[in-house]
């Protein structure tokens, strides 16, 4: 896909389907963390996406698209590629509404993602480990066998779906007013739904994107003025993964709505992790901690403003929380 879409058409879309939505998916929380507050001197809200069904704001993108299909289309079978998150969104939409699924996932995914999309009905098909591999092989999966297919960022449906995100946020700050937001970034379709909306009503937030210097596709993508491939390596931050799919409507979304670039290393990512389990007992994802690790790399601007941080997940798993817990003891 390479049609364009603007940042007006994104909040417009996001708020007609936020409605539809919650009549499937529950809001989720956007609470004050107070230890990380103090911590940066600054008053940070929490959209608690890793309570969302399914443990990721993927299930409202997967959701949204899911919704404009037809009964014939679900139950012929939709096609999707994914690290897990959004492999489990497609799967809790078509247990939802009915359907049957294919995900393609990378070889290394995390084992208590694939045993989550065992449990959601999907047919699995593991091969490579790059995303930017997996998603032309399932949009030519689906082509060949007239399905459709269902991205995981790159389609204005999802897109507008993650949107939906910062129209509760909108909605539970309820008058007040917020200086920055900081989204962890893979292929770019969560902080493209959020910044729309968010800057549609508060032109004057700053937009922080997230990425972990192990595979930072997307901020080297708009460093270069192009998409570009990265010697990416496996990092905490699982679930932003994977290259930047060519002629992503996200790249030129990205560019123009996203204030800065952080870049954070992996060992600022389980410190960030550690933070949020031992200061507030909630579990999270190493992408959501991503967001976190992000917030403190910029504390000293972000000192004395509101700001809400997305915790996108809390899809780990054991062993890897293990590691991490050990790593930072």
């Amino acid at each position: 896909m390479s049609a364009t879409l603007s940042p007006a058409e994104v909040a417009e879309r996001s708020e007609l389907v936020a409605p539809k939505l919650r009549a499937h998916l529950p809001p989720t929380p956007f609470v004050r963390f107070g230890a990380f507050s103090d911590e940066l001197g600054a008053e940070v809200l929490v959209k608690c996406e890793h309570l969302q069904r399914t443990g990721s704001f993927k299930a409202r993108g997967s959701m949204a698209k899911i919704l404009t299909l037809t009964d014939a289309q679900r139950h012929a079978g939709v096609v999707t590629a994914s690290t897990g998150n959004h492999g489990l969104g497609v799967g809790n939409a078509l247990a939802t509404l009915g359907g049957h699924g294919i995900v393609y996932l990378p070889e290394n995914a995390s084992p208590s993602k694939v045993a989550a999309l065992r449990r959601v009905g999907l047919e699995i098909r593991a091969e490579g480990n790059d995303s930017g591999v997996l998603e032309p092989k399932a949009r030519a999966y689906a082509a060949e066998h007239d399905l459709v297919y269902v991205p995981p960022y790159n389609d204005p449906d999802v897109i507008a779906g993650q949107g939906t995100v910062a129209v509760e946020i909108l909605e539970q700050l309820d008058g007040m007013t917020l200086d920055a937001v900081v989204v962890a970034v893979g292929g770019g379709g969560l902080i493209s739904g959020v910044a729309s909306v968010l800057k549609k009503h508060l032109p004057g937030i700053r937009v922080y994107g997230a990425q972990p210097a192990l595979d930072d596709a997307m901020s080297a993508s708009v460093r270069a003025g192009e998409i570009v491939q990265v010697d990416a390596a496996e990092t905490l931050s699982d679930g932003t993964a994977g290259s930047v799919e060519p002629g992503s409507i996200t790249f030129d979304l990205c560019r123009q709505l996203v204030d800065d670039w952080v870049v954070v290393g992996e060992d600022a990512i389980g410190s960030a992790l550690a933070m949020v389990i031992d200061t507030e007992h909630q579990l999270i994802e190493g992408s959501a901690a991503l967001a976190f690790a992000a917030a403190r790399e910029r504390r000293t601007e972000l000192a004395g403003k509101r700001v809400a941080v997305v915790s996108c997940g809390a899809n780990i798993s054991a062993a890897t929380l293990a590691s991490v817990v050990k790593t930072t003891d």
